[in-house]
């Protein structure tokens, strides 16, 4: 099966040696995002709130431009380098996925890339 690098100008260009997704058949997967502004590459400012809002567009971008939906997502990986925000992300979350429920993991963590608070990836599925 061959893979389909993803790379789409709706979300911030990769800061590593990596792709924004990997489509694998019909299984993506895309790679961590930070609150980053896709058209500067610099954190959005407005504290956790906005933050959490754009690592949630950036995510819908990605899966977008592989044609895929937050509905397809089957599992979420979220990293907050402070748990404090877990319910706010909650609320954020709950908003952008629209009742959607995929499995999920929130960790806190020490750092995150460009000093970012939060963190996420995803693995989405499409028939």
């Amino acid at each position: 099966m061959p893979l389909h690098l993803v790379e789409t100008k709706t979300a911030p260009a990769a800061i590593g040696p990596y792709s924004q997704a990997v489509q694998a058949g019909p299984w993506l997967f895309v790679s961590g995002q930070i609150p980053l502004v896709p058209e500067t590459g610099q954190m959005v400012e407005g504290g956790f709130d906005a933050q959490a809002r754009q690592v949630l567009r950036n995510v819908a971008g990605i899966l977008a431009a592989a044609g895929y939906a937050m509905s397809d997502v089957v599992a979420v990986d979220v990293f907050l380098t402070d748990l404090g925000h877990f319910q706010s992300f909650n609320a954020l979350y709950e908003e952008a996925f629209e009742g959607h429920k995929p499995a999920r993991a929130v960790v806190q963590v020490s750092a995150l890339p460009r000093g970012a608070p939060i963190e996420m990836k995803c693995v989405a599925f499409k028939n």
